[in-house]
């Protein structure tokens, strides 16, 4: 996936880290994830960044 996306959706997510839809959302529920935004009634995203310092926070504690 590149880079040129600041925010992505919970079909982005899946496929970003090969799970379903409904465990992006129970991540995110569970507090794993970082906590999305809500742009609009009908549109939920992460923010890119928030997620590439996740994600780097977790490497660290493999």
């Amino acid at each position: 996936m590149t880079n040129h996306k600041l925010y992505l959706s919970d079909k982005d997510l899946s496929e970003r880290y090969a799970v379903t839809r409904i465990t992006v959302w129970r991540w995110a529920r569970e507090g794993i994830l970082p906590k999305p935004i809500k742009l609009s009634v009908n549109t939920t995203r992460w923010r890119l960044s928030d997620l590439e310092s996740f994600e780097a926070t977790r490497e660290g504690k493999q």
